[in-house]
């Protein structure tokens, strides 16, 4: 998945980060955070998760495997920008079986900024890539996607996100909700 991810510059991992868990008793008190000096897909990155087992903990198992690290998105003018957190893969190992989720942060996947203004050609340069690497994750995985819970910011709709409700030609200002830290 994060291939796939990287082959349309969504995301290039850089790190991958995990709770621990103790069966039948719920969170071991520790995250990991783990750099990545070579592909995510290497064997040693698998032998590296596995030795960094809190040693208090012997028989802690993985959580959710957030995967993060910079993307590219287009300006208007399609100049290329890098942005830190622009895609995550969140990965959850469940004894269920697996799944995934994909999340954006950035209001270049939408027909307008987080001040409601239109930006047309940002959404045209970006929101194709998005549903082109959604169909691709389609294609390896062999489910669709499922939409996740509508957030202040956007909801997920088909291989993209929804366009918001249109007031005399702008949307939403959302600029109050965002983070400043």
């Amino acid at each position: 998945m994060a291939a796939v991810l990287r082959q349309h510059e969504l995301v290039e991992p850089r790190h991958v980060e995990w709770p621990w868990f103790i069966p039948g008793t719920g969170g071991a008190p520790a995250v990991t955070r783990l750099s990545l000096t070579g592909p995510i897909d290497d064997e040693l990155v698998f032998q590296r998760v596995q030795a960094m087992r809190p040693v208090g903990f012997p028989e802690a198992v993985e959580g959710d495997l957030l995967v993060e690290g910079p993307g590219v998105w287009l300006d208007e003018h399609g100049t290329p920008h890098g942005e830190y957190r622009l895609v995550e893969l969140t990965v959850s190992p469940e004894h269920l079986g697996l799944s995934a989720e994909i999340s954006v942060f950035h209001d270049i996947w939408g027909p307008f900024d987080f001040r409601g203004e239109p930006h047309p050609e940002v959404h045209q340069r970006n929101a194709p890539r998005l549903a082109a690497a959604l169909r691709d994750l389609e294609a390896l995985l062999g489910v669709p996607p499922e939409p996740g819970e509508a957030t202040t910011f956007g909801k997920a709709v088909g291989y993209g996100v929804d366009e918001p409700v249109v007031m005399d030609g702008r949307g939403p200002d959302l600029t109050d909700q965002l983070r400043t830290s």
